[in-house]
């Protein structure tokens, strides 16, 4: 567990095998204003985490931000039976298995929306997911949108392939496939980047890679440069 700022922490866990690449896994925490804990793209449950979560409070929101990261969503739902499951409607469909209080697609007011904002990331037919930003941290929270990964876990080959996806830092940003899928719905990928750069994050957190804290704003107009 990482302190990040006041009432945000990221959790590190266990890498997951995709694409032939050790995809890192991230886990961030915020503890909202009413004391609640919002869990965006819970990891591999354990001991530990459990005892590190239940002395920052109350787990009271579980959120799968695209369809993607939804691997570990049952153990925490069996853990804590009363925190309410979020997803985009790609998961939702995806894990017919849980029982989602809402829909993340939906243009609706949330609980949580006094401490954190969010926007529908859109405009593929491969990639959507719902970002999120923390107030009070000025933090920007991401999942796949940008991929920063250091490369410390790669081999010489799996560097190579990294770097020419464009995932490596310094130099993260969105995978090549994600991107060229993104060609015909550019103009609405621009609103919700613009929105994105609206909020001018301090942080920028992500579930695979470095996260971005000086510049943040600069780093992530370089990293979507391909849209623009």
């Amino acid at each position: 567990m990482k302190k990040l700022a006041h009432d945000i922490w990221i959790f590190d866990g266990e890498p997951v095998q995709f694409l032939g690449l050790p995809f890192s896994t991230r886990m961030t925490v915020v503890r909202l204003s009413s004391g609640d804990l919002w869990v965006h793209s819970p990891i591999k449950l354990s001991e530990s985490i459990t005892e590190q979560i239940e002395s920052l409070g109350c787990v009271k929101y579980l959120i799968a931000p695209n369809h993607l990261h939804h691997l570990f969503l049952s153990a925490w739902i069996a853990a804590y039976p009363n925190a309410e499951v979020y997803g985009t409607r790609e998961v939702i469909k995806k894990r017919s298995d849980i029982s989602f209080h809402a829909s993340l697609n939906n243009s609706k007011s949330y609980a949580w929306n006094p401490d954190i904002e969010q926007e529908l990331f859109s405009g593929s037919p491969l990639m959507e997911e719902c970002v999120f930003y923390h107030n009070s941290s000025s933090t920007l929270i991401l999942t796949d949108l940008i991929e920063n990964f250091s490369g410390q876990d790669f081999n010489r080959f799996q560097r190579v392939v990294a770097k020419g996806v464009g995932i490596l830092a310094p130099n993260g940003k969105m995978p090549l496939d994600w991107r060229l899928s993104f060609m015909l719905g550019k103009a609405d990928a621009r609103k919700h980047l613009n929105r994105m750069l609206s909020w001018k994050p301090q942080i920028l957190v992500m579930a695979h890679g470095e996260i971005v804290t000086e510049n943040a704003d600069k780093f992530l107009q370089q990293s979507f440069k391909w849209l623009i």
